[in-house]
């Protein structure tokens, strides 16, 4: 967790030195640069010189890259949001429509807006004050991972974490403030889970009961050869529309977040 966020933080850094080149240029040379100028080529290619540190860190930077959507995914919303707009989508019998784009997009939008307020704590007392200098990274760091850990540790349950202490074998702490960011996250992801089957059960139960319906009635009049899914299509669209059925289970998924 702490590389994760020390990444976030040094792509911020890294992102803003790059899109002002031109400060940087006019910007006079600092003095140990001087140094490394006047003493020469030899100075430069030093193990541990400048010149190749700077390339190194950004290969780093760029390689560590490809783990911010795993913890964009692991610490939100996005898992609980995601899962039971896929089962939606499987309980029309439509496994295909809506298509997976949109489905990912509205759920990233809609984890957007359940951590608005943990992402404007990020953004006031973490990134700003870093970008500004006046707090060091490892200040930024600790700000930074405070809202995180709160709003999961509002979403746990303590079943969940005594659950991944165990699998991993080591001793439950005394306070909420002592778990590790490791197991906080598992336990979130673990409670995530479990909550969206949850919503997922209530929300499969009506379509269940029409397909239930459906065949009921092609069977009491003989019609053996006609697939129900193929009345009961028409029936639990027409349902899920007339009762404005996205609308109630998004602000449903929304709302069970505390």
């Amino acid at each position: 967790m702490t590389v994760l966020l020390r990444l976030v933080l040094a792509l911020t850094l890294t992102f803003a030195a790059v899109c002002t080149p031109a400060a940087a240029a006019s910007a006079p040379a600092p003095a140990a640069h001087r140094q490394t100028v006047a003493a020469g080529p030899a100075a430069a290619l030093r193990p541990g010189g400048d010149r190749t540190a700077e390339p190194v860190r950004i290969a780093v930077i760029l390689t560590l890259l490809a783990l911010i959507p795993a913890l964009a995914i692991c610490m939100t919303p996005f898992i609980r949001i995601i899962v039971v707009l896929s089962m939606i989508r499987h309980a029309f019998g439509m496994p295909e429509t809506p298509p997976n784009q949109v489905l990912v997009s509205l759920a990233i939008f809609l984890t957007a807006f359940t951590m608005m307020p943990a992402l404007s704590a990020i953004n006031d007392h973490a990134l700003r004050p870093f970008l500004d200098g006046r707090i060091s990274v490892t200040e930024g760091m600790t700000e930074a991972a405070g809202p995180l850990r709160n709003f999961m540790l509002r979403q746990v349950h303590d079943s969940d974490i005594k659950a991944v202490y165990d699998i991993s074998k080591q001793p439950l702490p005394a306070r909420a403030a002592d778990v590790g960011t490791m197991q906080l996250t598992s336990a979130f992801m673990l409670n995530e889970l479990r909550v969206s089957f949850k919503i997922g059960f209530v929300v499969l139960l009506p379509f269940l009961l029409i397909d239930l319906v459906v065949s009921s009635v092609l069977l009491s009049l003989g019609m053996l050869m006609v697939p129900p899914s193929t009345l009961s299509l028409p029936i639990k669209v027409l349902m899920f529309v007339l009762i404005d059925g996205w609308s109630l289970v998004l602000q449903g998924v929304v709302g069970s977040f505390r």
